[in-house]
Parts: structure tokens; sequence; C-alpha cells
């Protein structure tokens, strides 16, 4: 009896440590979570900039297009001729500095739109503090202009921003109109759809076809689960709080839309 038990105990021994190597040879995708900033009354450019830096190329996944040039203006080189950022922002909204069009560009990117452009990107405010949004701006100063982002701005928070944090983020849109959902969403800023072709997402054309209608709502919810093949690149891009943002009427009626594209 005695060898039995050795000979299963060693078996067990042998496919535990197979496995676990086989998870050590595995890479682990991560999702970039917002760093919490300390900038206190005493904080300088020095300090906001790789801050901000940080931020756009991590948890603010602005590159995903705001590098491309495509679905955004280009923030890190010239745009339509116009120079950086730094030095076009101050130009671009009549009556508006440079650091103040920034900020409302992050917190509220509907209220002026770049001449051929759309309004695919979300409100920054769901995601980063005012903080994280005013080091993110004077980054973008920094590309080619003077950072005039000051700790009084830190100080005040919003930066004359309509509605705090907490508030948008617990607001509902009324609609449960599936393509209204997705465009308010900023969904379609990294997924294709009706034949349109977006290197960031998986197409939302024929998923119905791909995914079970669990396996998207599984998805839509808890986007780092499992990373579809391809696009292992972009992992932890997609926000992870919709299960906060969608009401489960709103949820359900982009899973149902979603998998009847087949």
């Amino acid at each position: 009896m005695w060898k039995t038990n050795l000979k299963v105990l060693l078996i067990a021994a042998i496919v535990l440590g197979f496995y676990t190597t086989i998870a050590q040879i595995i890479p682990q995708l991560q999702s970039a979570v917002p760093e919490v900033l300390d900038l206190t009354a005493g904080v300088t450019p020095e300090v906001l900039i790789p801050a901000g830096e940080a931020l756009f190329d991590g948890a603010g996944a602005c590159t995903a297009c705001h590098g491309l040039g495509t679905r955004a203006p280009n923030l890190r080189t010239d745009h339509a001729g116009e120079g950086t950022i730094g030095q076009r922002c101050g130009d671009r909204k009549p009556g508006m500095d440079c650091k103040a069009y920034l900020y409302e560009s992050l917190s509220q990117p509907a209220e002026y739109l770049v001449d051929g452009f759309t309004a695919i990107m979300p409100d920054a405010r769901r995601q980063l503090s005012a903080e994280q949004i005013w080091a993110i701006s004077a980054y973008l100063q920094d590309r080619g202009g003077e950072v005039t982002v000051t700790a009084a701005d830190i100080q005040q928070g919003g930066g004359g921003a309509t509605e705090p944090a907490a508030a948008v983020a617990a607001t509902f849109s009324p609609t449960t109109d599936p393509m209204q959902l997705l465009t308010q969403n900023a969904c379609l800023g990294c997924h294709g759809i009706n034949g349109i072709l977006i290197p960031i997402g998986p197409s939302f054309d024929g998923i119905g076809a791909r995914l079970t209608a669990d396996q998207i709502r599984r998805d839509i919810l808890d986007p780092n689960a499992e990373v579809s093949d391809g696009f292992e690149q972009f992992a932890g891009m997609m926000p992870v709080d919709f299960g906060q943002k969608l009401s489960a009427q709103q949820l359900e009626a982009m899973v149902q839309f979603l998998a009847g594209r087949r």
C-alpha cells in the first residue's frame, strides 16, 4: 500500500512541478494602474513633466489614439503643419490659454473638436484624478511650449470643469441604444465596426460568431481576463469600470447587439 501511495505522491509532485514551470514561462499581462501622485504646494515642472509622460504612455492610454495621428491629432509631433501640441495649444480655442485648453480637452473632450475628428475620447476624469490630468497637461505643454501649470492649479483641482470626477463616474446615460453606448463609451476608438479596421482591439464585425454572449459580457466587465490573440501589446488599455459606468439594461443591450453581429 505504501508503495502505491508513494507513486501517487510522486506523480502529483511531477504534475505540479510541470504546470508550475509552464506558469512561469507564460508572459504575465498586467493592467496599468494610474499612479497616485503626491503633489505638494512646491511642485515644479521637473516633477510634473515626467509624471505626466508616464501617465500619457501608461494608465492614461493616450498613445492609443494620439500617437497615430489618424483618429485623433498626434500629440507627440507636428499636426497639420501647426507645430507640436505645446506650440499650438494656446491658439486652439479663442479666449482660452494653453493649459486651460489642455485640461478641458482631457476632462470635457466634446467641448471642442479639432476639424476632421469625431468625439470618441472619453472623459479622463473617469479614471484619472485632477492632479494626474494636470500632470499630463504639463507634459503636453512641454512638447514645444512653456510649462505654465503651477501648484495653484493643482490645489484648485478641477480647472473649471463643471462636474467632479465622482459625479461623472456615477452618472448613467439614459440611452439603451447600443450604437450610442458604443460611441459614448469610446469603444469605437479601439474596435472597428461596419468594415472600419482599427489595429488596437478586435473588430466588432463578426464578433457574435467568435464569442458567445457570456464571453462578450465577461470581456466587457473584466477585459483583462483573456486577451485576444494578436492584441497582447494593448493589454491593460481597456477600462475595467464598465460595471460601474453601465446600468444592467445598458450592458445587456450592448451584449445582445454584439452577439448578434455574425
